[in-house]
């Protein structure tokens, strides 16, 4: 089965007024949908845009693995763990907030930044905060994540480029930039598609075309 998001039905959230515009894919906040709460083990993913000195203050994060691919710009980040670090475009962080910890996240640079945050429900709550950067993402090179029996496949297609969508009994495909067609439909930036127990499955590029895709499975 494959259900299809439209950027346009995403819910709004942010701060526009403090440089903040944030697109919500699942029920978060105000917006409550009972029907909407997750897929899988995805929990969020949130289009966030941040003008020029702005940001989130420190706030806390609890059981969640927090994973955010920078599309443009740098993020600046610093947790109450102890790490502080510039996140760049192409870059891939991730967060484990375990029993608990606080973060700061702020655009410092001079231009506007971009970029996708994913939540995922761990496996098993609790334990010490983790924290890495995993720089420059090759195409092929999947980014596992163990803690919430997930992995996520970043894809760089050009026009008439294919690529297989993982078999597995939850995908959650996030098109970044570009345009991808998906089972005959057209999928544009922001667009999103939940698929559950794939198989056979492929994306094909109609424009050059960046991608994410979460496989994830059940847990046993």
């Amino acid at each position: 089965m494959i259900r299809i998001q439209r950027a346009a039905h995403r819910y709004p959230g942010g701060d526009p007024s403090a440089g903040i515009e944030t697109r919500h894919a699942f029920s978060f906040g105000a917006h409550y949908d009972p029907d909407n709460l997750r897929f899988g083990a995805l929990l969020a993913c949130n289009e966030e845009r941040l003008a020029p000195g702005a940001g989130f203050d420190e706030h806390p994060h609890s059981h969640t693995e927090i994973v955010t691919w920078v599309v443009e710009g740098e993020l600046t980040h610093r947790d109450t763990a102890g790490h502080a670090t510039t996140v760049r475009a192409g870059d891939l962080q991730r967060l484990s907030s375990a029993a608990g910890v606080r973060h700061v996240e702020r655009n410092d640079g001079d231009v506007p930044l971009t970029f996708v945050q994913m939540w995922l429900a761990p496996l098993n709550p609790g334990g010490e905060p983790a924290y890495e950067i995993v720089p420059g993402i090759a195409d092929s090179t999947p980014y596992a994540l163990p803690e919430a029996a997930a992995m996520l496949h970043v894809r760089r297609l050009e026009p008439g480029d294919r690529t297989a969508v993982p078999d597995a009994d939850h995908v959650y495909v996030h098109v970044v930039r570009g345009t991808v067609r998906l089972d005959g439909e057209e999928l544009a930036p922001g667009d999103a598609a939940r698929i559950t127990d794939a198989r056979d499955l492929a994306l094909m590029a109609t424009d050059d075309a960046e991608v994410l895709l979460w496989e994830m499975r059940r847990p046993e």
